[in-house]
């Protein structure tokens, strides 16, 4: 007995397609537990600088983010604009893309009304920790479009 066309096809698709990990998203209750700051926040302006890197094309941004509540975190003041940080890549190197994060999803746009669940002085959600007293989106799903 032979398989079915679109089993074989199935499989070919499988091998062919390079694989891509991923990071999987945090379910809401992680993202509370590791981001120190989560406000609610109309987006006012974004700011974007693009580099390759080690074969990456990187898009670093900076929003601009007036906070409407706050709901975790202290040193935030509702109405006083504060600038958090985010990045995605795209694998500029030859042949296909190894097995690795392509950085934050679901991005805002100008205008658009979020919650964001950041990190300040502490693991950022993916492999490091910023320093720096800046806010870093937690990675790879902090922003939420309300």
């Amino acid at each position: 007995m032979r398989p079915p066309i679109a089993l074989c096809l199935l499989a070919v698709v499988a091998l062919v397609l390079p694989a891509r990990a991923e990071k999987a998203p945090m379910s809401p209750k992680q993202l509370l537990e590791t981001a120190t700051h989560v406000v609610t926040a109309r987006v006012v302006a974004i700011y974007e600088k693009t580099e390759t890197k080690e074969l990456w094309r990187y898009v670093r941004y900076v929003a601009e983010i007036v906070p409407e509540t706050i709901e975790k975190g202290d040193g935030i003041t509702k109405g006083a604009p504060i600038y958090v940080r985010y990045w995605t890549r795209r694998w500029a190197g030859p042949g296909p893309m190894p097995a690795s994060t392509s950085g934050h999803r679901d991005l805002p746009g100008e205008g658009a009304r979020v919650r964001v669940y950041l990190a300040r002085n502490a693991y950022d959600g993916f492999s490091k920790e910023n320093v720096d007293g800046g806010f870093n989106v937690i990675g790879a799903n902090g922003f939420e479009t309300l």
